[in-house]
């Protein structure tokens, strides 16, 4: 048995004459334990409003496998400076296990590419239960930045998501800094500014939804919470210095200044109450909007003629 700070390897163990060498590694242990605490929020907040919880405990697979798969994918199209970005697309890069693209276990998973293979696999899960979209992302925007502020301390035990060279005193050590700076140097803890960071907005947006909900209508919290990501990352970009370009432009912080710019449209520019969109206020369900007087009139003459018959 080894235990070192990104993993711990139990064995080796002798089965039908094969040594085996079983390893937890501590960076998809955080991973695991934010994606729980993440859903078991939006299984409560399912709950709280009278749905059915177990729709989100069946759904988080599908969610999970998606935002996966983008997360590794994005990380390998968009490498950060000290990856191996050069390496050519032979099989044994494919079949690398130490830094080949399936090894999710060595880091290398981007945020961006799980928020969009995370919403595919929750639109095809809603597509197959027949759920309401907008009703079911507003609860996941409240869930997805708790699970961020705790799957953050992976990149700790990786040692990866640092900035900048600093004198504060909550510096962190890089045992192995990208090229150019001292492992005797302290940098700024950027997975914990992100980690604090996305707290406070999963705090801010579960007050609003449990205090201030009538105010807003579906698809607002969806929309806060991709706008108070994408404000949060860019700042936080300035900071780092282990990127991913293209072109010598900083792809994460073009995204996130993207989120920001497009979710804060979307949020006071979209049309409001426009049931064919199914923008409609909380207390109003989107697929069974209120009927009117006349619809009243008309379902009231309606039983008084079947009363007579």
């Amino acid at each position: 048995m080894e235990l070192t700070r990104r993993s711990l390897e139990i064995g080796p163990i002798e089965i039908f004459g094969l040594s085996i060498n079983p390893t937890i590694h501590f960076y998809g242990v955080v991973i695991v334990l934010g994606i729980i605490l993440a859903t078991t929020l939006i299984a409560w907040l399912a709950k709280r409003d009278k749905e059915d919880p177990e729709l989100v405990w069946n759904g988080v697979i599908w969610v999970v496998i998606a935002g996966v798969i983008g997360a590794r994918l994005w990380s390998v199209l968009f490498p950060a400076e000290s990856a191996n970005s050069n390496a050519s697309w032979s099989l044994d890069y494919i079949t690398d296990l130490e830094n080949g693209p399936i090894a999710i276990w060595s880091g290398g998973l981007s945020i961006f590419g799980a928020l969009v293979g995370g919403l595919i696999g929750m639109q095809l899960y809603a597509m197959r239960h027949k759920l309401h979209r907008l009703v079911w992302l507003d609860r996941i925007a409240i869930g997805v930045p708790l699970g961020q502020a705790i799957g953050r301390w992976g990149n700790f035990i990786n040692e990866e998501l640092y900035g900048k060279p600093t004198d504060l005193p909550w510096g962190i050590k890089i045992s192995n800094p990208i090229g150019g700076y001292s492992p005797s140097e302290t940098f700024h803890p950027l997975f914990l500014y992100e980690s604090l960071g996305t707290l406070i907005i999963c705090g801010l947006l579960l007050w609003l939804w449990t205090t201030q909900r009538d105010r807003f209508q579906h698809g607002d919290f969806l929309l806060l919470y991709i706008m108070s990501y994408g404000a949060l990352r860019f700042v936080l970009e300035f900071l780092r210095i282990d990127i991913p370009t293209v072109a010598g432009v900083n792809v994460s912080q073009v995204v996130a200044a993207l989120m920001f710019l497009g979710a804060a449209g979307g949020f006071f520019l979209r049309p409001r109450n426009n049931e064919a969109f199914g923008y409609t206020s909380f207390g109003i369900s989107p697929t069974n909007p209120p009927t009117t007087d006349k619809s009243h009139k008309k379902q009231a003459a309606k039983k008084k003629v079947s009363a007579a018959k």
